[in-house]
Parts: structure tokens; sequence; C-alpha cells
């Protein structure tokens, strides 16, 4: 229809919109997959149940909620070492905008060391390979994903640490976790594979790796995973960037390193 009173079309299979009889720009009811939101969801489901839905053209099982419940709080807080924390760090520490230090957060963490896009390639790596330790041998080789990527070549398997020596005991203590949930046959599997795993690819697992194998568990796909990767990582990056915007940059915590066998210190 054209003219300034026809009604636009919004394309979305996700969310549904019922408007007040007396004001078409105000909300009566919310759908979300079918789902009352309002009416319905509010004081009955979880934040895990709702992010599961937004994602999902299905309501999670509780054993799918219970999973993404204990991978969201194993992601929230990369803490302050993490890139993507750092660089939201050092945006409250200037005084930037709060947008601005979750935005510096997301583009940091975005990429193929511990971030958004090795997730996507080990998602990736779970849908090509399975359980099937020859056909990853093959895809640690040269991991690849199966769509056109602007991205450069990872240098490193993905999900794997390309600059550790063991497996983390955080690592370790979240696969256990999450490998407990009766969900599906992946997260069990890489637990009892795991030193097979960490043999081909020559690394230790890392906590993104982890990640990948729940989030590819939970029938996400490998853009969804990176999606939600980035999302789940940022509670950590607000909380530690309100932290610093009072203190000023002269009370950075990064202000000065040690060196081991140095006598000297020297400004980071």
């Amino acid at each position: 229809m054209s003219g300034s009173n026809a009604p636009h079309t919004i394309r979305t299979q996700i969310w549904l919109e019922e408007p007040e009889p007396d004001n078409p720009f105000a909300t009566r009811a919310a759908y979300c997959r079918g789902y009352d939101v309002y009416g319905e969801m509010l004081g009955h489901a979880r934040w895990s149940d709702m992010l599961y839905l937004l994602f999902k053209e299905e309501a999670p099982g509780k054993a799918q909620a219970d999973l993404l419940d204990s991978l969201a709080l194993a992601l929230a807080n990369p803490g302050p070492r993490d890139a993507s924390v750092h660089a939201a760090m050092c945006g409250g520490v200037c005084g930037s905008s709060a947008a601005s230090s979750l935005i510096a957060a997301l583009a940091v963490g975005a990429g193929h060391l511990a971030g958004g896009r090795e997730v996507f390639y080990a998602v990736s790596g779970w849908h090509q390979c399975g359980k099937d330790l020859a056909a990853w041998k093959n895809f640690f080789t040269s991991p690849k994903s199966t769509e056109a990527d602007i991205w450069p070549e990872i240098d490193h398997p993905p999900g794997f640490d390309p600059y550790g020596v063991s497996t983390g005991l955080t690592v370790i203590q979240t696969l256990d976790c999450l490998a407990g949930y009766a969900v599906g046959s992946i997260l069990p599997w890489l637990h009892a594979n795991l030193q097979a795993m960490e043999a081909l690819a020559g690394k230790p697992l890392a906590l993104s790796g982890v990640a990948a194998a729940a989030l590819a568990e939970l029938g996400f796909s490998a853009q969804q995973s990176e999606m939600l990767f980035l999302l789940l990582r940022l509670p950590g990056a607000a909380a530690h960037a309100l932290e610093q915007y009072p203190l000023g940059y002269k009370k950075f915590p990064f202000g000065t390193v040690e060196l081991e066998n140095d006598t000297q210190e020297s400004t980071a």
C-alpha cells in the first residue's frame, strides 16, 4: 500500500506486537516466537529462556536452559587481563561514555584470539567434524568456515590457547560442569577426549573452545554462537569500565609492570 496512512510491514518471525487501541505507537502485547512476553513469560521464565528463544524457533528445555545459564556465568567476566575488558577499562578511565566503553570491548574482543571470530571458527569445526578425531586433525591443519570470510586466516587451532602450556584450571572446571548437563553428546565427548584433541591441536583447550562446544551442543549456528559469545562477555567489561570511571588514569591498574629477573620498573 502507499500513502501516509499505510501500515509499515516488519518482516520478522521473532517478534509480534499488538498496539494499544487508542495509540498505535504503544505496545499492548508483545509475543516472542508466539509466547506472550509480558502476559505469560514475565515472572515465570528465566533470562536464559528468553535468550534462547530469541535465537531459536522454540523454547529451551530445562537442561538446555541450565546449560546456557552456566555458560553465561562462566563467560560473564573475562577479567581485566582479557583484551576486551582492558579496552573497556581504558574507555572508563578516560571518562568515555558507556556506549564507547562497550563498543571498545566488542571491537577488541571480536577477533581470532579468544574472541568472537575464534568461536565462529570453532563452532564451524564442530559442525564439520563432529566427534571424528581424523576430521579434527585435518581441520586443525587448515581451519576454515564454509562461508565467504573477510577476516584474515586464523593462525592457530580455534578454541585452543596458542600461548598456553597446560590446560587452565578454570577451563577444566567449566568443561567438567557443562559436560554434566544432559543436553547432547558433544560436551561429554570433548570431556572424554580432551587429551586427544589437545594432542591434535598441539595446544591446550581454551575457555573459548569450551564455549564453542557448548554453543554447538545447544544447536546454535556459527553466526549465532559468535553473537552470543560477544554478548555474554559484556557484563564484565561494563562492570570494570564503571569501576575505573571515577579513578582517573593515574590510578589505572596497569600503570606498572615488574619484569622477572629485572631490577628496573617499566611503565606499561
